[in-house]
C-alpha cells in the first residue's frame, strides 16, 4: 500500500494567509479573514498567518498564541513561556504572577487598539529547523516531529524553499477518518 506523504495533506502557500513582516497586526488579521473566505469549507479554519521578508521568503508566523501574548507586553520579560507551562507550576503561583506583575489589567479594546498598529515582525514567532518537514516525508515522520516539539504545525519544505504548512488539525482529522474506517 502506498504511504501518505506530507505533500498530500499540507496546505500550500497559495491557500494560506501570508503578510509581509512590515505589515501591521491589523493587516495580518484581514489577511487571515480573507484566506478563510476562500478556503475549503470542509477543512479546519486557519489559525495563523505566515510572514515573509522583502525577498518573499517565509521567516515566521503569527499564531493565535502570539496574538494573545502580544496583547500583554509584560510577558516579554518572562522570556520563553513554552517551557514554563510544562514545568509544573502551581495554579496559586501562576495567579500570584498575574497579580505581582499587574498582568491583564488594561481594557481589552485599548489593548487591541494598541496591538492593531504593531508591526508583525515584532510579535511573530520564528520557527526552528525542528519545525520543518520535507514535502515527500511520510506522515509518520511528521507525527514524530509534531509530538517531539509539541507543535501545532510544521512548515513544509521542498529543498530549502518553504512551500506550505502541515497543520496538526488536518493530521488529526485524517487520523479520525482512518480510525472510523476500522469500523469496530
Amino acid at each position: 500500500m502506498k504511504k501518505t506523504t506530507v505533500r498530500q495533506l499540507m496546505v500550500t502557500l497559495e491557500e494560506y494567509p501570508t503578510v509581509s513582516e512590515d505589515a501591521n497586526v491589523y493587516e495580518a488579521v484581514l489577511a487571515l479573514e480573507k484566506a478563510q473566505e476562500h478556503f475549503d469549507k470542509t477543512r479546519y479554519r486557519h489559525r495563523a498567518v505566515l510572514v515573509y521578508n522583502k525577498n518573499r521568503k517565509i521567516v515566521g508566523k503569527v499564531s493565535q498564541w502570539d496574538l494573545i501574548k502580544a496583547l500583554e507586553p509584560k510577558y516579554d520579560a518572562f522570556g520563553d513561556m513554552r517551557s514554563a507551562s510544562l514545568s509544573g507550576l502551581s495554579p496559586e503561583f501562576l495567579r500570584s504572577m498575574m497579580q505581582d506583575r499587574n498582568l491583564w489589567q488594561g481594557d481589552l479594546d485599548a489593548l487591541c487598539n494598541r496591538l492593531a498598529g504593531k508591526k508583525v515582525k515584532a510579535i511573530m514567532y520564528r520557527p526552528t529547523e525542528g519545525e520543518k518537514v520535507e514535502e515527500d516525508a511520510t506522515l509518520g515522520e511528521a507525527f514524530h516531529a509534531l509530538l517531539l516539539g509539541h507543535h501545532q504545525s510544521l512548515l513544509v519544505t521542498s529543498g530549502k524553499k518553504i512551500v506550505g504548512i502541515l497543520r496538526l488539525t488536518d493530521m488529526f482529522k485524517l487520523l479520525c477518518e482512518r480510525i472510523k474506517l476500522c469500523g469496530i
